[in-house]
């Protein structure tokens, strides 16, 4: 028998405390009262969760846009919680860590997990260095890439972790290489609600290295006339999802993620995927930065490297291993990136403010 969205699981506990549902529609209200700022969030996610209403409202990142509301059927968060712990063979009991935003999906998806599957919920404050329990053994917790680079010594206490929100570095790709806890990449919107498909980072075990993403039961993918990523899953959303990331498809459960519509540089009719030519260079660069196009006379775009900084320092010998189109015309320095509600990088107002 499937859970219904009204239940709270006899075996979930809220920072090693159990909690029926009016127990925790006063934490709740205590939260939103006097909390810390992130209890605060997630004393409102509670509250909205445990009201009579059949949807949340939840809101988009704003990372390829500007940031929208969607109404996300509660049923179809608890489909997607039962999808993750089938898969991650999380039980009543299994220990979690929480260490992100109650205000964004994946935030969200964690305690609703844990409500559902009835897991041992810890709460801590969302940073990029989390102050956990270090003494404390966990079975599974979601990071950011960020999280993940600043925690990859301490992961040994952790049996699961999952990453998303942003592209996972060959660097920390490297940090968590020979670690004991099994480590995947995710794909997941708020649309999706949270992840869909994921790719194992580490531990193979014999096993061939996954470069793709696989999606989780149930959900089955294509991809449009421009290249771009359909996903449908009956148990997320009543319509397909239609999304703007350029992909190839491996089968009908398995692809490869390339990059942004709204970023593909057409330089001379070649085109070009700045996610593609970043991932070369994240090791080589340690400031923030990112690739884009900037229009010109005789090719319409030509590929530029956008650096956070007040000088260029680069050695041009860093752009050596890159393909011969892929190589940036120009450097451009500016002292301060903008960014979405969520911490990413905002492309399209960072380069608002270089006025091409």
């Amino acid at each position: 028998m499937v859970p219904n969205y009204t239940k709270v699981h006899i075996k979930f506990k809220l920072d090693n405390v159990s909690y029926n549902h009016e127990d925790l529609m006063e934490v709740a209200y205590s939260y939103v009262k006097e909390g810390f700022s992130y209890q605060q969030e997630l004393g409102n996610f509670l509250l909205d969760w445990l009201d009579d209403k059949d949807y949340i409202m939840v809101k988009t990142s704003g990372s390829t846009g500007k940031p929208k509301n969607l109404r996300i059927k509660k049923q179809a968060m608890v489909n997607s919680a039962i999808a993750t712990g089938d898969f991650f063979k999380l039980k009543p009991g299994s220990k979690v860590l929480h260490c992100l935003p109650s205000n964004f999906i994946a935030g969200k998806m964690m305690m609703v997990r844990a409500i559902v599957l009835g897991l041992e919920l810890d709460m801590v404050e969302p940073s990029s260095f989390p102050l956990i329990d270090y003494e404390k053994d966990y079975d599974f917790c979601a990071f950011t890439p960020m999280q993940l680079k600043n925690f990859a010594k301490y992961l040994n206490k952790i049996k699961t972790v999952i990453v998303g929100g942003g592209q996972v570095s060959n660097p920390i790709k490297e940090s968590i290489k020979n670690k004991k806890p099994h480590v995947y990449e995710t794909y997941g919107m708020t649309e999706t609600v949270s992840h869909i498909a994921i790719k194992r980072l580490n531990n193979f075990e014999g096993l061939e290295n996954e470069a793709y993403f696989n999606t989780l039961p149930d959900i089955n993918v294509s991809k449009d006339d421009r290249g771009c990523l359909v996903i449908d899953a009956p148990l997320l959303s009543d319509d397909k999802i239609i999304t703007n990331d350029i992909v190839e498809i491996h089968s009908d459960t398995c692809f490869e993620w390339l990059g942004r519509f709204d970023n593909v540089i057409n330089s001379g009719g070649i085109k070009l995927f700045p996610e593609i030519i970043e991932k070369k260079l994240q090791s080589k660069i340690n400031e923030e930065f990112f690739i884009a196009g900037k229009p010109d006379d005789t090719f319409g775009e030509k590929l530029v490297l956008v650096l956070e900084s007040d000088t260029n320092n680069l050695d041009a010998s860093i752009f050596d291993e890159l393909d011969k189109y892929e190589k940036p015309k120009e450097v451009i320095t500016i002292s301060k990136f903008k960014e979405t509600t969520s911490g990413k990088i905002h492309r399209k107002r960072t380069l608002e403010q270089i006025k091409f």
